[in-house]
């Protein structure tokens, strides 16, 4: 779940969210609500329902098969689009090695649209290549690169509490011989705020990864429930630290001033207050984050393809699964795919926080009908209910459920508010009716392929309330 939104979103908020100023860390705080109430839903269907397909199975089987796709496929599309948008921004990283490197032809290169597109395409694919081999690769690829993750992060934490605003006001005097703007005392809009908690949300869904391998896992009745809690704790705790030292030791008004001009990384930042080498080992730090979000994200969408095509919702080859290598190929291509749209829709955007906005109203929609399923379980399927580890007791599922409704519901009209009220050069830069056509032609899907299912003699009732086959993973 240790991505690398956290080098990113934090800083760009302040060309997004004009106005949120010195606010961001609480923001950052409310924005992890959701994200605890979504984890506590997902970790107590999880116990429950531990297949391949998380979201889907658990609305599926709680609510109705549509609802199910609706939720998967939000998250599907959001999630996929996202893949894009960390391998595009994944070169801006690289542009920061290469200027602390003092490289300044190869930074000016890497700022040109063709060769970052072409460099977002290569990295996508190659970890394309690695879920399709096997999830023996994706264990090899993704775990050492956790470790130095976090080692390299806190290096980043620990220098941003070593200095403060004055230390950046004499390296910057010293680096490019200007001032920091002058920080103004702007006051907390509520407005603002929920935007931008909306946004920051986005940070702390890596953990709905951990339910889509569902049966892959080793006891996943135990260990779906422990790694989403694992998860949210130690990397929210992670994440909250790391903005917090950014921001106490680079000054809030120079962040807004330079994210209107360009693209902005944490440890690009921290880089004006430390030497080269230590500028070079968290900004390496960032891009191993960047690329580890890859293989694991990859992993989970795909499943969701994989899961639908099983159950006969959507084409039955999204179900297919490679003879020797045990893998859901079609769905991980297919998964590729709309990555790729992803990554050439942010560049001709040019801003890529369309798709941020894309991925928090498809996960807001996703969250939001997990925690109704939780809600809905018992009525609907007493005995997948009777199943719960997790909030095992009725009255804790309730609540967690309601309250996440609720939070869901009020996150997502405000990010929704927000969309539609953006000035814009065109209609398809509003990130709410481009999810609005996605879904409609994915709806079309469904219908076609559920009336087939019917004329078949499928009994849709009873197939809807048993959990699809455990078929295992990869060996």
């Amino acid at each position: 779940m240790l991505g690398a939104a956290v080098n990113i979103v934090p800083i760009m908020l302040q060309r997004n969210v004009p106005g949120i100023g010195p606010h961001v860390l609480y923001a950052y705080f409310f924005g992890a609500v959701p994200a605890v109430l979504a984890a506590l839903a997902y970790a107590s269907l999880a116990s429950a329902m531990p297949r391949a397909g998380g979201s889907y199975v658990y609305v599926s089987r709680s609510l109705s098969p549509y609802w199910g796709f609706v939720a998967s496929f939000s998250q599907w599309f959001g999630l996929s689009i996202a893949i894009g948008v960390v391998s595009y921004v994944l070169v801006p990283f690289l542009r920061d090695i290469a200027a602390a490197l003092e490289w300044s032809a190869a930074a000016d290169a890497l700022e040109q649209g063709p060769l970052r597109v072409g460099i977002a395409l290569a990295f996508l694919w190659t970890f394309v290549l690695v879920n399709l081999r096997g999830l023996g690769a994706y264990q090899w690829t993704l775990l050492p690169m956790m470790f130095l993750m976090f080692a390299l992060g806190s290096v980043a934490i620990v220098a941003g509490f070593a200095y403060d605003h004055g230390d950046f006001a004499v390296a910057l005097m010293a680096a490019e011989g200007r001032t920091v703007p002058p920080a103004s005392d702007l006051p907390l809009r509520p407005g603002a705020f929920l935007a931008a908690s909306a946004l920051l949300f986005s940070s702390f869904i890596g953990f709905d990864s951990i339910a889509q391998a569902g049966g892959e896992a080793k006891r996943p009745h135990r260990n779906l429930p422990m790694a989403i809690a694992i998860a949210v704790v130690t990397v929210g705790t992670f994440y909250l630290l790391f903005t917090a030292a950014v921001y106490h030791a680079v000054p809030w008004s120079f962040i807004a001033e330079e994210a209107q001009q360009r693209d902005l990384t944490a440890p690009g930042l921290l880089g004006y207050l430390l030497p080269t080498g230590w500028t070079l080992a968290i900004v390496g730090g960032a891009a191993v984050a960047l690329v580890n979000d890859l293989p694991a994200m990859l992993l989970a969408v795909s499943r969701l393809v994989f899961a639908w095509g099983e159950d006969g919702i959507f084409p039955k080859k999204a179900a297919a699964v490679h003879p020797r290598r045990r893998t859901p190929h079609v769905a991980i291509l297919a998964s590729g795919v709309m990555a790729s749209v992803g990554i050439l829709g942010s560049h001709f955007a040019g801003d890529f926080f369309l798709g941020i906005d894309i991925l928090v109203t498809s996960m807001l929609v996703n969250f939001a009908l997990v925690c109704l399923s939780l809600l809905v379980l018992p009525r609907r399927n007493p005995g997948l209910a009777a199943r719960v580890r997790v909030l095992a007791r009725p009255l804790l599922r309730n609540v967690a459920g309601a309250a996440g409704v609720v939070v869901m519901v009020l996150f997502l009209v405000v990010h929704v508010w927000k969309d539609l009220s953006a000035t814009v050069d065109a209609w398809y830069f509003h990130s709410t009716p481009v999810w609005l056509a996605v879904m409609a032609l994915a709806s079309a899907i469904y219908f076609r392929e559920t009336a087939a299912l019917r004329r078949e003699g499928a009994d849709m009732d009873r197939l809807f309330r048993v959990l699809p086959p455990d078929r295992g993973g990869p060996p």
